[in-house]
Formats: C-alpha cells, sequence, structure tokens
C-alpha cells in the first residue's frame, strides 16, 4: 500500500492511499492491474489530533508534561553545548482547588483557559510554556549568559507574571483572584538533566507556597532534603492513625475573673518514633494534600469523646471541650453525618463540646457556611471564631454566624502589653464580644503582665502557658479532680497598687477595683509602707 498526495482539476491537494494487485487470466485481454486509490484525509485528520492529544493540553492549547520534558531535554542540551545557561520555573496556582470545589470544574477550566493566556502575554520570545498538571504550570528560558547572575532579570519576569496572574477576572457572576507560587532552578547550576531540574525546582516552588504563596524562590541544596523530608512524612502520616502515633492533649482554659478551670482545647500532636513529636503545622497541610483529614478529624472527635465520657464519671462537669475543624472538612459531603454518628455512638452530648472555625475560612464561602453552621448549631454544638482579628472581615458579615466565642489571636495577646496597636485591638474586641453578647477568650497568654492588661479590660477567659502546659487527659483529669476537692485555691490573684497619696484609703481603692463584682474583699497589707504595696487579694463566692 502507497500513500501519496494528488491534486485534482481544482487544484485541491487530497491524501490517499493506493493499493493495487496483479490480474491473471488466459484472455489477455484481461491481464494486468487493478489499483485502488483511497480518499484518507479524515484518517489523517485522526493521525494529527492523536498527536496533538499527545503532545498538547486540549484545554489551554500548550504543551503537555510529555512535551514539555521533551522540549525542555532538547533545551538542556543545546545550554551544555553552546556554555550557556536555562532557567526553569515551576508555577503552582495557590488554592486553585477552591475555585473547583465552589464554583465546579467547568468554571475552573475557564479559569484555568484565563490565566494561561495572561501567563502566555508576559513570556519573551521563544519561552516555552506548559501545563504539567491540574494547576502546576512550568516554563524555561534558554540561552542566558553564564558568567552572570541572571536571579534578579527572572525574578522580575517572575514578580510581572505573578502581577499579571494575581489582577482580578470575571468569572460569571463573581470576580476571582488567584494567585500562584513560583519556585526556580537553574541549569547547569542546580541540575543538569530533566528530571532532577524539575525535582529542585519542585521543591523551591512548595518552599514559596508554605511562606504564604504569591512568591517566587530559588532553588538552594538545603530545599532539596526539606522536600524529601516532606515526602517521607506524608507517606509515614498514612499509618500514623493504624500505629496509634497520634495523641491528643488538653490546654486548660481558665476563667480569668475567678481562676476556675472551664473546659479546654483539644490539641493534637503525632508522635513519631525516631522522629520526635511532629507540629500540626507540618503534618495538618499534609494531611488535607492526601485527603487524610477527614480521617484524623473522626479520630479526634472520637478520641476526645471517649476522653469526656471517662472525665465525666469522676467530675460531673468537666467544661466545655474546644476542636478546630479546617475548611478541608467542613467541605466533605458527610461531615455532618460523621460528627451525628460519633456523637451517638459514644453517648457524650453536643453541647459539651465547642468546633473552633478560623475567620477566614468562614468568609471563603460564606453562603455555605452559614448553613452548615446553623445545622450544627441545631446539633447543640457550640461554635468559636478561631484567630479572630486575622482576616480582615467585616463585624456585618461575621453576625450572620452562629457563633457564641471569638477567640483572640495569640500574636496580639502577645504584644499587647507592649504595643499600643495591639493594646487597642484587644480591647476592642473584648467590647466588641461584649456588646455582642458573645464570650471572649484570650489565646497564648504567657506572662503576668498579659495576664493582668486582659483582667483589667474585663476579659472572660483565657489559655496559654501561664496556666500550664497541654497535658494529657489523665493529667487534666487530676486538675479537674484537684479544683473539686478545693486544693487549687479559686481566684487567688496578686495585685499592686501604686500610691499616689499616703492618706489614700487602700482597701477603699480596691474594693473600687473588684468589689463591683458584688462579692466578698479581704485584703492583707504588707510588711512593709514603700511606694508600691503588695496585696494578695481572695475574691470568694
Amino acid at each position: 500500500m502507497l500513500e501519496l498526495t494528488v491534486r485534482t482539476k481544482a487544484g485541491q491537494t487530497i491524501p490517499v492511499s493506493l493499493s493495487g494487485s496483479v490480474m491473471a487470466a488466459e484472455d489477455p485481454r484481461f491481464q494486468g492491474c487493478i489499483f485502488v486509490a483511497r480518499n484518507i484525509t479524515e484518517r489523517k485528520r485522526a493521525e494529527r489530533r492523536i498527536r496533538y492529544l499527545a503532545r498538547y493540553d486540549t484545554l489551554t492549547k500548550i504543551p503537555n508534561r510529555l512535551q514539555f520534558q521533551h522540549s525542555l531535554q532538547q533545551a538542556i542540551a543545546r545550554t551544555r553545548r553552546a556554555g550557556r545557561e536555562l532557567a526553569l520555573i515551576y508555577m503552582d496556582l495557590d488554592r486553585f482547588k477552591e475555585v473547583n470545589d465552589t464554583f465546579g470544574h467547568a468554571a475552573g477550566d475557564r479559569a484555568l483557559e484565563i490565566l494561561t493566556e495572561r501567563m502566555s502575554r508576559k513570556l519573551p520570545p521563544d519561552t516555552m510554556l506548559g501545563r504539567l498538571a491540574g494547576d502546576e504550570f512550568a516554563l524555561f528560558i534558554e540561552n542566558l549568559p553564564a558568567e552572570t547572575d541572571n536571579r534578579p532579570v527572572i525574578a522580575a519576569l517572575v514578580r510581572q507574571m505573578l502581577d499579571e496572574l494575581g489582577r482580578p477576572f470575571q468569572l460569571g457572576q463573581h470576580e476571582l483572584y488567584v494567585t500562584g507560587s513560583v519556585g526556580i532552578a537553574l541549569c547547569p547550576r542546580d541540575a543538569e538533566n530533566v528530571v532532577d531540574l524539575i525535582r529542585d525546582a519542585d521543591a523551591a516552588m512548595y518552599y514559596s507556597k508554605q511562606n504564604g504563596g504569591n512568591s517566587h524562590s530559588f532553588f538552594t541544596p538545603e530545599m532539596s532534603v526539606v522536600a524529601v523530608e516532606r515526602l517521607m512524612l506524608k507517606s509515614k502520616l498514612r499509618r500514623a492513625v493504624e500505629r496509634d502515633e497520634l495523641v491528643i492533649l488538653y490546654q486548660p482554659k481558665v476563667d480569668l475573673r475567678d481562676g476556675r478551670v472551664v473546659g479546654a482545647e483539644a490539641l493534637i500532636r503525632w508522635r513519631l518514633p525516631g522522629h520526635g513529636d511532629i507540629s500540626p503545622a507540618q503534618f495538618i497541610p499534609l494531611a488535607e494534600e492526601s485527603n487524610l483529614i477527614q480521617e484524623i478529624g473522626e479520630w479526634v472527635l472520637k478520641r476526645v469523646c471517649r476522653d469526656y465520657g471517662a472525665w465525666q464519671q469522676q467530675v460531673p462537669k468537666p467544661g466545655r471541650i474546644s476542636i478546630n475543624q479546617s475548611l478541608k472538612q467542613l467541605r466533605q459531603a458527610e461531615f455532618l453525618t460523621r460528627y451525628r454518628s460519633v456523637f451517638d455512638e459514644s453517648g457524650v452530648a453536643p453541647s459539651n463540646f465547642e468546633l473552633e472555625i478560623t475567620e477566614t475560612t468562614l468568609m471563603t464561602e460564606a453562603g455555605r457556611m452559614v448553613r452548615l453552621l446553623d445545622e450544627l448549631h441545631a446539633m447543640g454544638l457550640h461554635l468559636s471564631i478561631d484567630d479572630f482579628g486575622t482576616g480582615y472581615s467585616s463585624l456585618s458579615a461575621l453576625q450572620q454566624f452562629p457563633v457564641g466565642t471569638l477567640k483572640i489571636d495569640q500574636s496580639f495577646v502577645r504584644h499587647a502589653t507592649v504595643s499600643r496597636e495591639d493594646a487597642t485591638l484587644v480591647r476592642t474586641i473584648i467590647e466588641m464580644g461584649k456588646n455582642l453578647d458573645l464570650e471572649v477568650v484570650a489565646e497564648g497568654i504567657e506572662s503576668q503582665q498579659q495576664l493582668d492588661f486582659l483582667r483589667s479590660r474585663n476579659c472572660h477567659y483565657g489559655q496559654g502557658r501561664l496556666f500550664g502546659e497541654p497535658m494529657t487527659a489523665t493529667d487534666f483529669l487530676q486538675l479537674l479532680l484537684a479544683q473539686v476537692r478545693g486544693e487549687i485555691e479559686r481566684g487567688e490573684f496578686e495585685w499592686r497598687i501604686d500610691l499616689e497619696d499616703v492618706h489614700l484609703n487602700v482597701e477603699k481603692r480596691l474594693t473600687d477595683l473588684v468589689g463591683d463584682a458584688g462579692k466578698r474583699l479581704h485584703t492583707g497589707r504588707s510588711r512593709n509602707d514603700q511606694v508600691a504595696l503588695d496585696f494578695r487579694l481572695y475574691v470568694r463566692d
């Protein structure tokens, strides 16, 4: 069979396949050859389509991973022969999965088309842009001078791309903002082959993402170690629940008005043999990436319910326990069903627990969150806004949620005694909470000065290392039992009063400070009269 192109009388070229066979017959008139020409235009079009699909992304019309790596390999060979330098730029869109989950994959596809067009407009000539995975892109710049530092030029180009990428765009009735995290590796400085160069650029990209995204980083050898460690942790995390490596610790929550322990926050820790305790800041993002967060979240709830049931056998009212929830957990289709099932199985009332949700999470999908939190609230769960003050949301927007508690972020509490701005912010949050009949909890109290400041502003509750390190369920039970037995002196406060007038009635001054709570005041005078007198107050019901 022979394939060739024929031209019609009209000048049109048509691909044809030509086949022939010999005609054998006794009669010479019927001897010879017969040829059949078939129009194979459709087949040729299909073959071109197959080759295109094998090399190019059908959505964005740019090279796919296979074609990009093939072109990168050729560019590396040219770079080495010419003694020049090549830059590989690897980019991952920040939190793009939220676009797909919120608006649907059709909207996500349209967003990718828009973003690809934007990136292409900022590229220098002869620069290849490819789509390596769902929301991962890469490009390389070759023929860079080897004798100079090209990083400032590359950084400027990447910054232009990120700025172009970050401009808002309209998607249906919604205005969206998408940012990216970029990693950059250089050839031959960092690696001399395709696999290692992509690996290094990918490690640098993850470094940018861990630093908040919308930024770029150049590869350093230390990043490779971090990337390997990250992959190792992700692999071991899958077996952590089975091997009982996860533990729950409880951070006591204290009533700042009388010193009573009124509950705790449940904190998860991963005790990996040979590595010690792994911080939640390290493994929770890995759990979200690998879709293990639902399994771990359900394990946490079951363990906390089990501990609470054991406490109730010895302490009638152990207080309210707070449990953190991530956006990934709240988005799970079976979230409510699983929670109801755990409470039914444990026999512990949901009213004994409080779900902590960050301000940023609440505002990500406000409409859906209102409906979800209404259902959780109807179950009897208390709801708290965690890290309040860090999400830049408006008060009017937050009022639509059925929350009962505001938690002041520890970064504000930490500097409240030294920063006028943070002190003002903390005071405003406390006053706002009171005006809205919300409980206010200050996180991260570590010093007596911070405690004094919060008490002077009548903050309701607090937690932090000043009241004790996070503890096991057994130790927290012992703390509750000691409080029930009266072994912990309730409301034992230390005050220091500056005397501006030697004729000041000290007892009246103290009564003015704390006596308006309607409680009995006992005072004791210090052994010496100086400019300041120390008093220990015992405020009892």
